[in-house]
């Protein structure tokens, strides 16, 4: 069996992985569909993005947080080492719904660093071991492979590279309630701080489901990713 069946097109990755790659391109192309459609509507009290994100932080006693501009098209996010929100230009200066939902997004970040929401303090923990664990993962997984094809059947860096890619997994599963609590922050700030109307928040809170369906997406990738992986080494392993 050639190295590259373990991370390349087989019936398993067919039958597991396709279909939610296919779900994750929809939801980045729903994202952005979805952005520009409420781009289009314009809030009627012309309140821009980083004014907004302003309001929220005020609305919730947060001081000290700096707004900045940022170039590309939503890059926005917050910055807890610098304690900085930057919006892109497109939200920065925007007064659309869309525009004011990732803003106030984003300041719902800035809030839960400031209230030490814990999921938010743990993802930013283990950030510099899932990104090691990442890169690590497939590298150590067709090491242990090759060294069995030459006669070593030590599975040892086999299942080091399955428990590093793992650790992408528990990433994913602890930013999904940072990611859906930031955006519950947001849409209570708009509506208590009447920075839009109700009918406004429809679009604010479209844009934002649409986002947190990218997340969810990325979730179950990495879970059927990981099956797979175990899948084809318990495969593998019973065959030897």
């Amino acid at each position: 069996m050639p190295y590259f069946y373990y991370y390349g097109f087989d019936m398993t990755y067919l039958i597991l992985v396709l279909p939610f790659v296919i779900l994750s391109i929809w939801a980045s192309t729903n994202v952005n569909s979805t952005f520009r459609k409420y781009s289009q509507q314009l809030s009627r009290r012309h309140i821009t993005g980083a004014e907004a994100a302003q309001r929220v932080l005020s609305a919730n006693g947060v001081t000290g947080v700096k707004i900045e501009r940022v170039s590309g098209n939503l890059t926005d996010h917050y910055d807890p080492r610098t304690n900085v929100i930057r919006l892109s230009q497109d939200v920065h200066d925007a007064t659309s719904t869309a525009a004011i939902g990732v803003a106030c997004h984003e300041a719902g970040h800035a809030v839960q660093y400031a209230q030490h929401y814990a999921p938010i303090k743990l993802r930013a923990a283990i950030i510099p071991i899932t990104n090691i664990g990442s890169k690590l993962a497939m590298p150590l997984i067709l090491l242990g492979l090759l060294f069995n094809f030459m006669g070593s059947y030590n599975y040892t860096l086999v299942y080091l590279g399955i428990a590093c890619f793992g650790l992408s997994l528990v990433f994913q599963l602890v930013t999904l309630p940072v990611e859906f609590n930031a955006s519950r922050r947001a849409m209570e700030a708009i509506e208590s701080a009447g920075i839009l109307t109700d009918e406004e928040q429809k679009g604010a809170r479209k844009t934002l489901t649409a986002a947190a369906m990218t997340y969810v997406a990325a979730t179950a990738l990495a879970l059927v990713q990981l099956l797979r992986l175990i899948m084809l080494f318990g495969g593998r392993r019973r065959n030897d």
